[in-house]
C-alpha cells in the first residue's frame, strides 16, 4: 500500500517519482494500491479532470484511490497546514478500506505530506507489517528556513511531531547522502536509514519543439530555470542577476514554470528585456526544453542546505548542459554536481551574474561540464537502479 499526497498527472515535483515507482513495481508483478490526493501541483488548483470526490481506478497497473482535500490558491504557512491536514483526514477512510481489500505486506508513504504519515503508521500497525517512510524533503526545516513556519512554540511542536513520525517507521529513506546523515542526526538509527534516489525522466530531446525559434532567442546564450516558482526556490536572485547583465544583450534569462511566487517575480522583472517568463511545458516537451538551454540555473534560499535535493536536477544533468547552483561548497547539492557545473553563494546575485558571464564566454568549459553532467546522470540517476534498490530493501524487510 502506498499513501502520498502527490501523484500523476502532476507534471513536476514529487508526483512523477511516486507514480513512476508504483507503476514500475506493478510491471514487475507486485500488487499495488495507491491512496493519493487530487492533482493540483504546481498551479495550486485542482486539475481540470477531477471534481473533488473520492474516486478509484486502475492506472498503469496500479489501483489508485484519489481523495479530495483543500487546495489553497495562495499557499501561506497556515493554509498549507490546513491543506495537509485535510488530506490526512480524507485519506484515512480510503486507506482503511484499501487495507482490508489489499491485506498489504508493506505500507510505503512519502513526505511531503508528513502530516499524513500517522495514517500510514496506523495502517501498518493494524496489518502487522513494516512501515517505510520516504523523505523527499524535510518540510518542517524548509518551512522554518523560508519563513512559512515561525520558530518558537509552533516550530518546536512541528519538529517534535517530525521526530515522532521518524521513530515510528521501520525504514526511513531519502534521496541523498547528506539527507541520510540529517536523518541520523535527528535520531533515526543508521541501520534503518536507506538512500532511495529520484531519477532522470526527461533525458532525451524529442525534436517536437524548437524553443529558440518559437521564443526568438536564436544567437542568445540562454540561462534557464524550469520548475516550481515558490519561496524555497529563491528566484529573486535571477531577477537581480539579470539586472547586472543588462549590458550583455547576448545573454538571456528564461523562467519557465508556475507557482505562488510567479506574479511577484514578474513585477520585480518589469522593464527587463533580457528575461522572459513562460508557462510550464507539457511533459512530452520537457526534454526539448532542457536541451534548448545553454545553462541551467538552480537557486536555493539561504538555510535550505541539505533539507532537500531538487528532483529536477537529474533531468538537468541528463540534458548535457552545465548547472549553476546557489548553495555552499560543502552541501549535498554541490556534491551531486561533481564537476558538472558551478557553485555560487546563496543570495549573491553579483556572483551569479559573474559566473553566467564567464560561462557564456567559454564554450569549451560549457561543453566539458555538459559532458560531465551526462556521465553523472548515467551513473547516479538511473530509474532501473532505483527500482532495483527499492525491491531489494523490500525483500530484505519481508524476509
Amino acid at each position: 500500500m502506498f499513501i502520498g499526497l502527490n501523484y500523476a498527472p502532476e507534471p513536476i515535483g514529487i508526483g512523477p517519482y511516486s507514480t513512476g515507482l508504483m507503476s514500475a513495481l506493478a510491471r514487475r508483478g507486485h500488487q499495488v494500491h495507491a491512496v493519493v490526493g487530487q492533482p493540483y501541483y504546481p498551479d495550486w488548483k485542482m486539475h481540470s479532470l477531477f471534481r473533488g470526490r473520492w474516486r478509484t481506478a486502475t492506472e498503469e497497473g496500479v489501483k489508485v484511490t484519489r481523495c479530495p482535500h483543500y487546495i489553497p490558491s495562495t499557499p501561506t504557512g497556515r493554509r498549507r497546514l490546513v491543506h495537509h491536514l485535510s488530506f490526512a483526514s480524507s485519506c484515512y477512510p480510503a486507506a482503511r478500506l484499501a487495507r482490508r481489500e489489499l491485506r498489504p505486506d508493506l505500507v510505503f508513504t512519502v513526505a511531503p505530506s508528513l502530516i499524513a504519515a500517522p495514517v500510514a503508521a496506523r495502517m501498518a500497525k493494524r496489518s502487522k507489517v513494516p512501515l517505510w517512510l520516504h523523505i523527499q524533503d524535510f518540510e518542517v526545516g524548509a518551512a522554518l528556513a523560508t519563513g512559512l513556519l515561525e520558530s518558537g512554540a509552533v516550530g518546536d511542536a512541528a519538529l517534535q511531531f517530525e521526530r515522532r513520525v521518524l521513530s515510528a517507521a521501520d525504514v526511513v529513506s531519502t534521496i541523498s547522502k547528506p539527507m541520510q546523515q540529517l536523518l541520523i542526526d535527528k535520531g533515526v538509527p543508521p541501520e534503518r536509514v536507506r538512500e532511495l534516489r529520484n531519477w532522470a525522466n526527461h533525458d532525451r530531446a524529442q525534436g517536437r519543439r524548437d524553443f529558440r525559434a518559437e521564443w526568438q532567442l536564436d544567437g542568445r546564450f540562454v540561462a534557464l530555470y524550469s520548475g516550481n516558482i515558490a519561496n524555497k526556490q529563491g528566484l529573486d536572485i535571477m531577477i537581480e542577476a539579470a539586472k547586472f547583465l543588462t549590458r550583455r544583450p547576448d545573454i538571456h534569462f528564461v523562467i519557465c514554470g508556475e507557482g505562488p511566487n510567479r506574479t511577484r517575480l514578474q513585477e520585480l522583472a518589469t522593464g527587463l528585456d533580457n528575461l522572459t517568463f513562460h508557462e510550464l511545458q507539457p511533459s512530452e516537451d520537457v526534454g526539448d526544453l532542457l536541451h534548448f538551454a545553454d545553462l541551467h540555473l538552480l537557486p536555493q534560499v539561504t538555510g535550505a542546505k541539505d533539507l532537500m535535493l531538487p528532483s529536477k536536477l537529474g533531468n538537468m544533468l541528463a540534458s548535457g548542459r552545465p548547472t549553476i547552483a546557489t548553495t555552499s561548497l560543502h552541501s549535498g547539492l554541490a556534491e551531486e554536481l561533481d564537476g558538472a557545473g558551478a557553485i555560487v553563494p546563496p543570495g549573491d546575485a553579483q556572483a551569479l551574474a559573474w559566473a553566467i558571464e564567464r560561462l557564456a564566454g567559454d564554450r569549451e568549459a560549457c561543453a566539458a561540464m555538459g559532458q560531465r553532467a551526462r556521465e553523472v546522470a548515467r551513473l547516479r540517476w538511473s530509474k532501473e537502479t532505483v527500482v532495483d534498490a527499492f525491491e531489494n530493501t523490500m525483500e530484505e524487510l519481508l524476509a
